[in-house]
């Protein structure tokens, strides 16, 4: 399960784009707690501290607990809006959760043991397809990363998500088909002096098939003298 966080916040009044800027010039950062059917809180962060944590790996997949006045309201966050140019964060949206809920989380991909991968001692190359993957699961049960072993992956092999081991009542957003976590490609060399072989094979098979089809070919008349 993920460590739950905490998070200063302060409470905010105002609604609308006037509210949030008049927020950003006292120097924090606007944001909204919603869900569980009840009425949004508003509320202000301090940037420095919510951009730390939004650089630590798998933020999106952290419960904080947000003391709001006299309550702590344990969230998930959902989205943080950023400034096209800086990256300062603008705008950051909570969800309420409690220990019933199913919710969806997105938790990054982690690889270990690249050492013991053969394809990529040989010079494969690693091509991360997900970097990281929506489960449903409880509060209690969101797994920190998710971990796919390259232990004797040789290349041309594929992790799936059916190969990963994930905890106990979570499972991948994605349930129709077995989709792909990572590959082991081959080296840009290797593919060229596959592509080169295979040229020359072709050659090789035209130049033989040329006399056998020269020999085919009927003989041409002999004009008659006249």
């Amino acid at each position: 399960m993920s460590e739950v966080k905490s998070l200063k916040v302060e409470t905010r009044s105002g609604t609308g784009t006037g509210a949030a800027r008049a927020v950003r010039r006292s120097g924090k950062v606007p944001g909204v707690v919603y869900g569980n059917n009840l009425d949004n809180d508003l509320i202000a962060l301090d940037p420095g501290e919510l951009r730390r944590n939004l650089q630590k790996t798998g933020f999106f997949a952290t419960l904080f607990d947000l003391k709001i006045g006299s309550k702590t309201v344990r969230v998930l966050p959902k989205d943080v809006q950023l400034h096209p140019v800086s990256d300062l964060p603008l705008h950051a949206d909570f969800m309420r959760i409690s220990k019933d809920s199913k919710i969806h989380v997105n938790v990054p991909v982690q690889f270990t043991n690249e050492p013991l991968s053969p394809g990529l001692k040989r010079g494969g190359v690693l091509n991360v397809v997900r970097h990281q993957i929506e489960l449903i699961c409880s509060p209690e049960n969101i797994p920190n990363v998710i971990v796919v072993d390259l232990s004797g992956l040789e290349i041309g092999d594929s992790v799936h998500i059916s190969k990963i081991n994930l905890p106990a009542n979570v499972v991948p957003a994605i349930a129709d088909r077995d989709f792909t976590i990572a590959t082991i490609a081959a080296p840009t060399a290797m593919k060229g002096d596959e592509e080169k072989e295979q040229a020359a094979a072709q050659a090789t098979a035209g130049d033989a098939a040329a006399p056998a089809a020269d020999a085919a070919a009927p003989a041409k008349p002999t004009p008659e003298k006249k």
